[in-house]
């Protein structure tokens, strides 16, 4: 098998194995974005007349096919090609011959992967959006059909103020809205293109244009100067490893109210079978897996930020290998996050509060009465506290 840097000296097999890890298998959600990138790459080759007519059309035609055919599941990226990039130029070449290794003229497997790496996370970051949406609009909704269901509101675990399901949804609901915003403001970093930077010091004695390619993928800028692409590595993925984490965070502690409002001692709601898993000993139990799993879920999203973070920690400047690492614990989070967001919705829709169960201490309303007091009689507030408190003590 020949690699794209290969020079005739055959590589250990137990090197490919460890160098190649598992990013040929990472590599495979970003094969169709690495051919669109590819064939922008080649359309500006021939625009600046470094690539025929002839040899552009074939590239862009081949490259279209394998995409197509990678689509259909008809090939994988093999651990042999140690990564996507390899595995689509060999196969280019195999198709069309010599057209296909005219194409990586102008580029290095750095730029290459990096912008199939920003192509993804643009639409990874609008799923996960999307996705937070969604669990808002099916918490309102939970809101509007318990609009007058009435909860205790909590400070230290104990009672303190009047609170409804209106209140306790709508409170999660627009933290997650708040959330898809934050997931929408790392796209600053990511709208950057890198292609053209090559391996960190662009292409000395090539006119590119790296503006056509930037257009071409609709990018916002160029990355430049060509040595900061190299410096931004783990940046972007870091940002969105944060947001995806203070995501999870709050579908953690919305799980964390229902599993307690599901206990019996509270009995507040029912989870549907359909949402809950049984007891291989205990033939009563129906146990609520789902919200357990997401109350659990952050703590992934968190390990995943932390191994980027200390990936990029203190490397010198330029390409270097371990930024390869950064892969794994970014798509992780990534589908973590996806796969949590999708099954929330009709869990949340499954959700019954049991209106007759909720029971709120009379006591409740003290700091209420304690504001009419003010109001009413023109008081300090302070004096109003301790006339209630009196009052609820005797």
């Amino acid at each position: 098998m020949t690699r794209l840097w290969d020079k005739g000296t055959p590589l250990d097999e137990q090197v490919l194995h460890y160098t190649a890890g598992e990013d040929y298998a990472l590599d495979e959600r970003l094969v169709r974005h690495d051919v669109r990138a590819s064939i922008a790459h080649a359309q500006m080759l021939h625009a600046q007349g470094l690539l025929t007519h002839e040899d552009f059309t074939a590239i862009r035609a081949a490259l279209t096919a394998l995409a197509d055919e990678h689509a259909r599941g008809e090939w994988r990226i093999e651990l042999a090609d140690e990564d996507g990039q390899t595995a689509l130029e060999r196969r280019l070449t195999e198709r069309i011959g010599a057209a296909g290794a005219r194409i990586h003229l102008g580029r290095s497997r750095n730029d290459q992967v990096l912008t199939a790496i920003r192509l993804y996370l643009r639409e990874a970051i609008e799923a996960l959006g999307s996705g937070a949406l969604a669990v808002a609009d099916a918490l309102e909704q939970l809101a509007a059909r318990e609009q007058g269901t009435a909860l205790p509101g909590y400070t230290h675990q104990q009672q303190a103020m009047p609170s409804s399901v209106p209140l306790w949804a709508g409170g999660f609901a627009a933290e997650l809205r708040d959330d898809a915003a934050g997931l929408g403001e790392v796209r600053r970093r990511i709208d950057k293109s890198p292609l053209g930077s090559a391996a960190g010091y662009g292409t000395p004695g090539l006119p590119i244009d790296r503006e056509a390619t930037r257009a071409s993928l609709g990018f916002a800028t160029v990355h430049q100067p060509v040595t900061a692409v190299q410096l931004s590595r783990g940046k972007a993925e870091a940002q969105l490893l944060l947001e995806i984490t203070l995501l999870l965070q709050d579908l953690g502690r919305f799980a964390a109210d229902v599993l307690l409002f599901a206990t019996f001692e509270f009995g507040f709601v029912t989870l549907p079978e359909g949402f809950s898993t049984g007891s291989s000993i205990m033939p009563q139990k129906r146990n609520p897996d789902v919200f357990e799993l997401i109350r659990g879920r952050s703590a992934s999203a968190q390990a995943c930020l932390a191994e980027v973070l200390g990936v990029c920690a203190k490397l010198p400047s330029g390409y270097h290998r371990d930024l390869q690492l950064l892969k794994f614990p970014l798509f992780r989070a990534i589908d973590l996050a996806l796969e949590t967001l999708a099954i929330l919705p009709p869990a949340i829709e499954a959700l019954q509060f049991r209106r007759e169960a909720i029971r709120l201490d009379p006591a409740i309303h003290a700091a209420e009465e304690a504001n009419r007091l003010v109001v009413t009689q023109g008081i300090p507030f302070r004096e109003a506290y301790q006339r209630v408190a009196a009052k609820l003590k005797g």
